[in-house]
């Protein structure tokens, strides 16, 4: 297969323009093939902190694949007159995975969450895809002292993809410092799939993300991500006046 292709750069990061279901013929190539690539589900709040961090802006872009996770990068591309196919939301993506992996027979680690999360979504994934095999589940943490002993439970278990739930920036440069080491061939940073497959949070219903305000009905749910939040109307605002450009470089 030939490379991803790169349809627009914002804030300097490319954003693939892949539908879910290339997004997993990507995913099941790169299995089949062995060697390890990263997959990023980048947001506007990933944009955002990259736009500041040039080691978090150099990991994504040197991800095999950086996913549209979020209806403003659509949105931002679409202003650069670049129409991407659909929005790839690593909580969708997720699920789908799994039901390609019970199929294939691919080993899935669960790493990170609060300590049980990733077990309980496992758990609602092996019930929804019977024959799905889950490589081990570990909470853990993106804290360089455990990376060695994390490293060692991902590669004894024999992983395929390895799914890292520590939130953006840290799962990337977890990924990127420890993916190789760990055997598995793909490894992919999924933010908070893990809670909302679990149940322990709820995503918003479907009219609700068509419209494009899921981050408003999770600010509602969780008031605390307010600050977090203040990322979003800053990120439209400088694509709106052509000001999403990095602060500072790769060098």
């Amino acid at each position: 297969m030939a490379q991803p292709p790169i349809a627009v750069h914002l804030m300097g990061v490319p954003i693939h323009g892949v539908t879910t279901e290339e997004t997993v013929g990507w995913i099941a190539h790169w299995i089949a093939e062995g060697s390890a690539h990263q997959v990023a589900t980048v947001n506007p709040e990933f944009l955002m902190k990259a736009r500041e961090d040039a080691q978090f802006r150099h990991v994504l872009h040197e991800a095999a694949l950086c996913i549209p996770d979020g209806i403003g990068v659509l949105w931002a591309a679409r202003l650069r007159g670049i129409r991407l196919p659909e929005r790839v939301a690593g909580s969708d993506l997720v699920p789908r995975l799994a039901e390609e992996a019970a199929k294939r027979g691919w080993r899935l680690f669960f790493l990170g969450a609060a300590p049980g999360v990733a077990e309980q979504a496992a758990d609602v994934l092996e019930r929804s895809h019977p024959g799905l095999s889950v490589a081990g589940c570990y909470a853990g943490s993106p804290a360089p002292e455990e990376e060695a002993t994390i490293v060692d439970r991902i590669q004894c278990a024999q992983t395929d993809l390895l799914l890292v739930a520590y939130g953006a920036p840290k799962q990337d440069l977890w990924l990127a410092r420890n993916l190789a080491r760990t055997g598995a061939a793909v490894g992919i940073g999924v933010g908070g799939s893990f809670d909302f497959i679990a149940g322990t949070s709820r995503r918003a219903p479907r009219w609700v993300q068509r419209l494009g305000l899921e981050w408003l009905h999770r600010l509602v749910r969780e008031p605390w991500r307010w600050r977090r939040q203040l990322a979003l109307p800053l990120f439209a605002w400088l694509v709106l006046v052509g000001r999403d450009r990095p602060t500072d470089s790769l060098s």
